[in-house]
């Protein structure tokens, strides 16, 4: 980790009023923990169940509110969809609690965020229903983020990885899928007898990435059944989505602790989906919110 003395304007770049560049967020607008969800939508969801606003600003997709719920203080983020923007979100929300935005250092004592993404998902198995709720026990990454990172090798899971690359054979030389897992401590508040649990993939888009054809066709052919065809150490691929492996990967190099749970818009190998979802998808707010807040 960069541990330089000062990091230039050019890197650490702030807004004329002190916030960070694109989440427009200071340091004290932040709680300590972070609800993600891809749709800037979802915040204004979120921020009716919560029971008082303490601060609340815009800018892009990068939607941010912090108040509390049952006396839990939160900070809800939209993230937009996909890698890159993981990249800025975690980065920005990291600096606003370990870096000094007046001297440009990094602090001394290193706060550990607990975030949490609510998101929606694709089955890849046939037991696993839509409207479901899956919380990603592992995540595979087929972008090659975290690949960009100084010392991603140890936060990767090796074992998981090499099994999976055997598993792909030769379709696996164009690409290097990487796994990393979630934090324990936050999946065993989020899980219940209400989830399922598994590896979930991490797409770096949503048509061929993912197995959709329209004009353009998949390099890899029944790319869905290969994948829900994996097993390893009693784990399972369960679901695709688009932001949990740069999540993990980014959290646990920068030391905080990470988890995503989804609900299951469509099973991918039923070929079901559930088009009028939003309701699920408070439902699963809801869910959270109480995980989460059941201990204060």
């Amino acid at each position: 980790m960069n541990k330089s003395k000062t990091i230039s304007k050019s890197e650490l770049i702030l807004n004329s009023d002190g916030s960070i560049f694109h989440l427009h967020l200071k340091p004290e607008n932040i709680a300590d923990t972070i609800i993600l969800v891809g749709d800037p939508n979802r915040v204004s969801v979120i921020e009716s169940y919560l029971d008082a606003i303490e601060f609340k600003i815009s800018n892009r997709e990068y939607v941010s509110v912090t108040g509390t719920y049952n006396a839990k203080r939160l900070t809800v983020v939209s993230t937009g969809v996909g890698i890159g923007n993981i990249d800025i979100v975690m980065n920005e929300l990291d600096a606003l609690v370990n870096i000094d935005f007046k001297t440009r250092e990094i602090k001394n004592v290193i706060k550990k965020l607990d975030i949490i993404r609510i998101g929606t998902s694709g089955s890849l198995q046939k037991d696993i229903p839509v409207n479901s709720y899956v919380v990603s026990k592992k995540s595979v990454g087929f972008d090659n983020l975290l690949y960009f990172y100084d010392q991603n090798n140890i936060v990767i899971n090796k074992e998981f990885k090499m099994a999976f690359k055997a598993h792909l054979g030769s379709e696996s030389l164009f690409f290097s899928p990487y796994v990393v897992d979630a934090s324990t401590e936050l999946f065993n508040t989020i899980y219940s007898d209400l989830t399922f649990s598994g590896i979930t993939i991490t797409s770096p888009g949503f048509y061929v990435p993912q197995g959709r054809e329209l004009r353009l066709n998949c390099k890899v052919k029944g790319i869905n059944e290969v994948l829900s065809s994996f097993s390893h150490n009693g784990f399972r691929i369960t679901n695709y989505e688009m932001e949990s492996s740069a999540l993990y990967g980014l959290a646990k190099l920068l030391g905080h602790n990470a988890i995503a749970i989804c609900l299951i818009i469509a099973n991918r190998l039923n070929k079901t989906a559930n088009e009028n979802y939003r309701e699920k998808v408070e439902e699963l707010i809801v869910y959270v919110l109480e995980k989460i807040s059941i201990n204060e």
